[in-house]
């Protein structure tokens, strides 16, 4: 379905900038889930070992800056703006800033590349949302579609994946298990991801599917996919199994060395860092496991590209390219569903945490 455009929009989760930010950015995320206070504060703690900075805003803001430089020389001039979720830029003010500049319409390009709830539908519901905020005269705004088999983010990740195979020990870099990562959901909310009569499920095979399309182009025949960042209550299922567990799992196997590749992120957000760069590989050093963490897409070129792609695609002015098996879905208007069956249609069960 092409589309015309006036601009671009880059829509994401949003994260602290200063110590002060970090409670009234948690409160945004968790509002109306009735996570308890205690909850709040160890997550904040996180925040706070980095200076209670996220590192997602300067990192959407370079890749935006990148986007910039690629729809210049594709000869696109579309501006691009940045919303966010949770914290400013706020999706609300940035959908007011671009009516007022005259913006009829535009793409919007979610920092997900996932079917499932969280990682599409609730996009869908924040342009709604933003829309509503501004009135009948708020801009069109179409949804990009999921972009997790796309060649260029599948190559940027074959690529780190090969750099981090190169920081083993080379004693030990012929036996490296490698094992995909990303964000834990509830069970219940995976299930009702993706068409019923197709099993549900959309989020996890999409993860597989990334996985699978990695671990061949990097000549991995065998390989683990598993979940991190998990924050429901253990009476709650989520899926599993996490990446701290999992490696004492493959220490008792005699692996003892692992790249670990967060398939499921797109940029270094504080997740990848406290959970990979600190918890697996604090867990790695006292297991004696070699440990080396894939990068993730977002500082590639090739990420730029791919999301000019996807913009030019929706105009009308490139084919899609896929790579997956999973199907994947998206370009709809101002935060309707996506094609029927992609996510589910109404808002999982909150879980506190």
């Amino acid at each position: 379905m092409a589309v015309a455009a006036d601009a671009l929009l880059v829509l994401s989760f949003g994260g602290p900038e200063r110590p002060e930010d970090v409670m009234p950015f948690l409160e945004n995320v968790t509002r109306g889930r009735g996570v308890p206070r205690e909850r709040l504060e160890e997550v904040a703690q996180h925040y706070l070992h980095f200076g209670g900075v996220s590192p997602i805003n300067a990192l959407n803001l370079a890749i935006i800056a990148a986007v910039e430089g690629e729809l210049a020389a594709a000869g696109l001039e579309l501006p691009v703006y940045f919303g966010n979720r949770n914290w400013h830029p706020m999706v609300e003010e940035t959908v007011a800033r671009m009516a007022a500049d005259g913006i009829g319409s535009a793409l919007v390009f979610p920092t997900s590349a996932w079917g499932g709830y969280s990682g599409c539908l609730q996009y869908q519901e924040d342009i709604t949302r933003a829309r509503a905020a501004f009135g009948d005269t708020a801009p069109e705004l179409v949804k990009l579609r999921q972009y997790f088999d796309h060649p260029l983010l599948i190559e940027s990740f074959a690529d780190s994946i090969r750099a981090a195979v190169q920081q083993i020990p080379a004693d030990r870099r012929d036996r490296v298990r490698l094992v995909f990562t990303a964000h834990s959901i509830p069970v219940s909310a995976d299930v009702a991801a993706g068409p019923p009569a197709d099993g549900g499920h959309l989020y996890s095979r999409q993860v597989a599917d990334a996985a699978r399309l990695c671990a061949a182009a990097t000549g991995f025949d065998d390989y683990d996919v598993v979940w991190q960042s998990r924050s429901g209550p253990p009476q709650v299922p989520w899926l599993e199994p996490d990446i701290v567990d999992h490696l004492e799992v493959l220490s008792g196997k005699g692996v003892d060395a692992v790249v670990v590749c967060p398939v499921g992120f797109v940029s270094d957000h504080l997740e990848v860092i406290w959970d990979l760069d600190n918890e697996a590989k604090d867990k790695a050093a006292e297991l004696d496991m070699a440990f080396a963490r894939a990068a993730t897409p977002g500082t590639d070129p090739r990420f730029a590209q791919l999301v000019v792609e996807l913009v030019r695609e929706q105009l009308g002015a490139a084919d899609v390219r896929r790579l997956g098996a999973v199907p994947g879905y998206g370009c709809t208007p101002n935060g309707a569903p996506c094609a029927p069956g992609c996510c589910a249609l109404t808002r999982p069960a909150r879980t506190t945490s």
